[in-house]
């Protein structure tokens, strides 16, 4: 098949690049849109989320009834291991939107020991937060996106189709017309991945059926290395602890707990985050294992909000039976590990409090990725970035942004018509030097 049309010339022979839709509103779809505009792209863009906000895993959680409840329950902060940083990281800082984050973190080991300063890898590099909840990462690159994005927020993409004039399609779980684009981004993999028929019951993954009417070699082979691509899910609990019940836990010689390979074998949890409100409570979230989380993939939180666009029927009783499991891992880590500051008293009197699940899907990617100069089909003026792409930050927030900055450089090459060569120019002046850890 030809390559698709040069988009049309517009006022003062300036190429209009044309409309794109990026799918996806965590960290990867926010800094792509944000860096488009920055970049210089002038034609429309929509983003499309199924959840109620921007953030994906650094999203918080909070209530309508509630005002002081802030929960971050995927990643409670993020780091940056490689210089130069992201572009978008000055405006963030200079906008208040992070800020830089000095909290103590801890390892513990597979005997109970607690050892000081954190591993790879939230112990490398320069470490951030979202000032007020890690979701203001997201709004802040929102903000700089500025306010002619179209967004769309509790709204799943469920199918994909290609027109006769090779636009894209997005369509709605019962296949409605939700918009057509000339360009699309997917800054996460749920839409190319044989998971989703997995996970989601779909009778066949929605990117590679569109992708058949293109015949594009490139994308097809995309697709390929996409299927490769293993990630680690999570299942992780979030435990509101009461403010009378709360002194105990702010005084934790730690914001952060890593837990070792052999700790997580014995526990079944990864990592154990502190996070003190300003009434007095305070949130904890304990992430699990990957192997805890492989073996109850099946189980949503009944909060998903994916779940209930699928119209997938709530499981109380798995779901409770996974909240106990995790809430006796805890109990045993911390009455082991951590009895010097938590009595038993103490913990029964936490876990009396709210407790709820979140799962963690596709938390982890695993290397290698997507090839950084895979991640643009320009035949199929289709795009990809996220944290699975290859690169210096692969497998965290760094590795979104920094796919996100690329991706929107070679795509403004692409859609003024530049050659391959101008296109992965953009490619290999984004990668910046080795990171610091394998």
């Amino acid at each position: 098949m030809s390559s698709p049309p040069h988009p049309a010339t517009g006022p003062g022979g300036i190429r209009d690049p044309g409309s794109l839709a990026v799918i996806g509103a965590g960290a990867a779809g926010c800094a792509c849109v944000a860096a488009l505009r920055r970049q210089g792209w002038a034609g429309p863009i929509s983003l499309w989320e199924s959840g109620r906000g921007p953030g994906g895993r650094t999203a918080t959680r909070r209530s309508r009834t509630d005002a002081g409840l802030r929960i971050d329950h995927g990643a409670p902060l993020f780091n940056l291991t490689t210089s130069p940083p992201p572009a978008l990281l000055e405006p963030l800082l200079a906008g208040g939107w992070i800020e830089p984050w000095t909290g103590p973190i801890a390892q513990l080991d597979g005997q109970g020991q607690l050892h000081p300063g954190g591993s790879a890898p939230h112990g490398l590099g320069s470490l951030y937060r979202g000032n007020g909840g890690m979701e203001h990462l997201c709004r802040g690159l929102l903000e700089q996106a500025g306010p002619d994005v179209e967004i769309h927020y509790g709204q799943l993409v469920r199918h994909l189709e290609i027109t006769p004039e090779r636009r894209w399609r997005l369509l709605g779980p019962d296949r409605q017309l939700l918009k057509e684009v000339d360009w699309l981004v997917l800054s996460g993999t749920l839409l190319a991945h044989p998971r989703s028929r997995l996970l989601l019951d779909w009778t066949e993954v929605p990117l590679a059926a569109a992708a058949r009417r293109l015949q594009d070699a490139q994308l097809q082979h995309v697709l390929a290395v996409l299927a490769s691509i293993q990630s680690e899910a999570r299942s992780n609990l979030l435990l509101l602890v009461p403010a009378a019940a709360a002194a105990p836990w702010r005084k934790l010689p730690f914001r952060l707990l890593e837990f070792s390979e052999a700790a997580q074998l014995r526990w079944n949890l990864s990592r154990l985050s502190v996070q003190p409100l300003a009434d007095g409570r305070c949130a904890v979230v304990a992430h699990s294992s990957a192997t805890f989380a492989s073996e109850h993939l099946s189980v949503y939180g009944s909060r998903s909000s994916i779940a209930s666009q699928l119209g997938v029927a709530p499981r109380p009783e798995q779901e409770q039976a996974v909240i106990e499991a995790l809430s006796a891992a805890l109990q045993d880590t911390l009455g082991q590990a951590l009895g010097r500051w938590l009595s038993k008293a103490a913990l029964r009197r936490s876990l009396a409090g709210e407790r709820q699940l979140m799962r963690w899907g596709a938390a982890f990617p695993r290397p290698p990725g997507l090839p950084l100069e895979l991640a643009l089909c320009p035949a199929s003026r289709l795009g990809f970035c996220g944290d699975y792409v290859a690169g210096p930050g692969f497998g965290r927030v760094e590795g979104a942004l920094r796919s996100a900055e690329a991706l929107a450089g070679r795509l403004l090459a692409a859609a003024a018509g530049g050659s391959p060569a101008a296109v992965n120019n953009h490619c290999e002046s984004s990668r910046g030097p080795a990171p610091l850890l394998g």
